[in-house]
């Protein structure tokens, strides 16, 4: 007899900064798959948008109140939350650069967006190999500069549990205009 899978741990780098979403906020977490990082989020009261192009719930999540899991294909279909806000958004190894203004303008104000992907560079440890879902040098920070408030940026070699090339970023949107850019004589 076998013994059943374990469930794969969430990413350190999410669980780090979940103390930045207000308390009972609501999350969206793109490519969810098995909804690794929902269990942590609900955990914690957060009502959970998940959405995959094959989401595979885990047993915990089927009767979960605040979890929703939605499929999609992103890469698709029409973006199904534009007329959503979240008070935080999850990416964790996905990319599909044509989503990121869809991210911004589903980021409430406020909002916190926790990001994390491979990068070039990781096509020597396996997949993804394909530059269309590697990120290049920097790519996040640039693309948040101006955006967004970044908390902290991260690029570089994981080696456990395996090795892999990552960039990340905890970033988050204003909740005024004037909290980016203070009004001159303030």
């Amino acid at each position: 007899m076998t013994a059943p899978l374990a469930e794969p741990s969430p990413s350190a780098w999410v669980l780090r900064w979940l103390h930045l979403i207000p308390q009972g906020g609501r999350v969206l977490d793109v490519a969810c798959g098995a909804g690794r990082h929902c269990r942590s989020m609900a955990q914690r009261g957060f009502s959970l948008e998940a959405v995959d192009r094959d989401p595979i719930p885990m047993d915990w999540a089927r009767n979960e109140t605040g979890v929703h899991f939605l499929r999609c294909d992103l890469e698709t279909e029409p973006w199904p939350y534009a007329a959503d806000e979240f008070a935080a958004i999850v990416v964790v190894r996905y990319l599909h650069r044509a989503l990121l203004a869809q991210l911004l303008f589903s980021l409430a104000p406020g909002g916190v967006l926790i990001y994390e992907t491979f990068a070039v560079g990781q096509e020597r440890f396996g997949r993804p190999s394909n530059p269309d879902f590697l990120l290049r040098q920097g790519e996040l920070l640039e693309w948040a500069r101006g955006k967004l408030h970044v908390v902290a940026f991260e690029q570089g070699m994981e080696k456990s549990p395996a090795p892999a090339l990552l960039q990340r970023i905890c970033a988050v949107r204003s909740p005024t205009p004037s909290a980016v850019f203070p009004l001159i004589g303030e």
